[in-house]
C-alpha cells in the first residue's frame, strides 16, 4: 500500500501518547506546521486521515486493523527500545517506518539490573520487611545469609547493547561472565573475559545468577519455563529487566518456592501491568513496577530520540534509529 506523497502541512497531526509531556522539556514544533494531538491514557488509537507521525508507548498495541484507519501515517516512533507492540511487517507492508530509542536508556537498564541482582543476592526484601517489622531482635549470625558474589558466575541471556552493559560492570563485583547469544561477542569477550555458553542449559547449570537482556520473540516468548528454571544451580537468582513474557509465571513461582531458585528480581512481568499475586507475595522476589529506565535523563533521552526521529521522516529524511 503506497503512502500518501504529500509534505506534511498544518492540517496533519502528530498523535502523541499523553504521558509523555513529562519529559519533553517544551511542546515539541514539527516540520510543515503539523499539530501535535495527545493520546490520553486508556484512550483507543483513533481513525483518521489527519496522523502523519504517531509517539505510542509500549502499552500501545499497533496491528494491521490499526494502521489501515490512519491512511496519511507515515511513521512510528515507539518510546522504547522493544518495538513488540508493533506489527512491523504490516508497518512495512504500507510503507510505514518503525522506529525505537535504544541506547539512550543502557546505562539506567543495566544499573537497576544490578540494582536488583544486589537485592536478591542479599535478601534486601527479607531484610527491609524485618526491619520494620517492629519484632527485630538484634543481629544474629544466622540472620538472613545471603550471597557473596565475589567469585561467582554471572550469566547473560543476551549480548546487545544491555546485556554489555551489565557486564562492564561485573569485574569491580569479582565475578566471571558467562553469555548465551545466537552471535559471538568479540568485543564482550574481550571486554572483561566472557566465555560464551554452546547452549542455554549449559548457562543455566553454570551461572549464579542469570539475567536475561533478550527481545521479546516467538522464538523467546516462554524461553525460561519449569525444565529450563529447574536446571538452575540451587540458591541461584535470576534477574529480568527484558521482558516478562520471556519467563513462565507459574514455573517461577514453583522454582522459588520449592527450588532451585534463591532469590529473583523482576522488572517486567507477564501479565503486566499486574504483578502477579504469587509473585508478590513471596519474600524471595523483588518486584519493580517496570523501571529499568526510569531516570531523568533517559526518559528525557528516549523522548528527544523519538522526536527526532518523527522530524526526520516528516522531512523525507532517513530516521535516526529505525527498526
Amino acid at each position: 500500500m503506497k503512502r500518501d506523497p504529500r509534505p506534511p502541512g498544518p492540517s496533519d497531526v502528530v498523535l502523541v501518547a499523553e504521558p509523555l509531556t513529562a519529559v519533553w522539556e517544551e511542546p515539541p514544533v514539527w516540520p510543515g506546521g503539523c499539530r501535535t494531538q495527545l493520546l490520553a491514557t486508556g484512550q483507543q488509537l483513533p481513525r483518521s486521515d489527519e496522523i502523519t507521525a504517531l509517539i505510542p508507548l509500549l502499552s500501545h498495541k499497533i496491528d494491521a486493523t490499526i494502521l489501515d484507519g490512519l491512511p496519511r501515517l507515515k511513521v512510528v516512533a515507539n518510546y522504547a527500545v522493544g518495538y513488540d507492540n508493533v506489527d512491523v511487517p504490516a508497518a512495512a507492508e504500507r510503507e510505514i517506518i518503525v522506529t525505537n530509542t535504544p541506547d539512550v536508556l543502557t546505562d539506567a537498564t543495566a544499573d537497576l539490573t544490578w540494582a536488583l541482582l544486589l537485592a536478591a543476592a542479599r535478601r534486601l526484601r527479607e531484610g527491609l520487611e524485618l526491619a520494620t517489622s517492629g519484632i527485630w531482635e538484634g543481629w544474629a549470625p544466622g540472620q538472613l545469609l545471603g550471597m557473596e558474589l565475589r567469585g561467582k558466575t554471572l550469566g547473560l541471556l543476551g549480548a546487545g547493547r544491555i546485556g554489555k552493559a551489565v557486564a562492564a560492570r561485573a569485574p569491580g563485583f569479582g565475578m566471571d561472565v558467562m553469555y548465551w547469544d545466537r552471535n559471538a561477542s568479540i568485543e564482550l569477550e574481550a571486554a572483561v573475559g566472557a566465555t560464551r555458553a554452546r547452549t542455554l542449559q549449559g548457562l543455566l547449570s553454570q551461572a549464579d545468577v542469570v539475567s536475561v537482556h533478550l527481545p521479546l520473540t516467538t522464538e523467546t516468548r516462554a524461553l525460561l519455563g519449569a525444565p529450563e528454571l529447574a536446571s538452575m544451580k540451587p540458591g541461584s537468582a535470576l534477574v529480568n529487566t527484558a521482558r516478562g513474557e520471556i519467563v513462565e509465571t507459574e514455573a517461577l513461582v514453583q522454582a522459588l518456592r520449592s527450588g532451585p531458585l534463591g532469590a529473583a528480581g523482576l522488572d517486567v512481568y507477564e501479565t503486566e501491568p499486574v504483578v502477579p499475586r504469587e509473585l508478590s507475595e513471596l519474600p524471595n522476589a523483588i518486584v519493580l513496577p517496570h523501571l529499568g529506565s526510569a531516570t531523568h535523563e533517559a526518559r528525557r533521552g528516549m523522548w528527544r530520540v523519538a522526536a527526532e526521529n518523527v522530524r526526520r521522516v516528516l522531512m523525507g529524511e532517513s530516521p535516526l534509529t529505525p527498526v
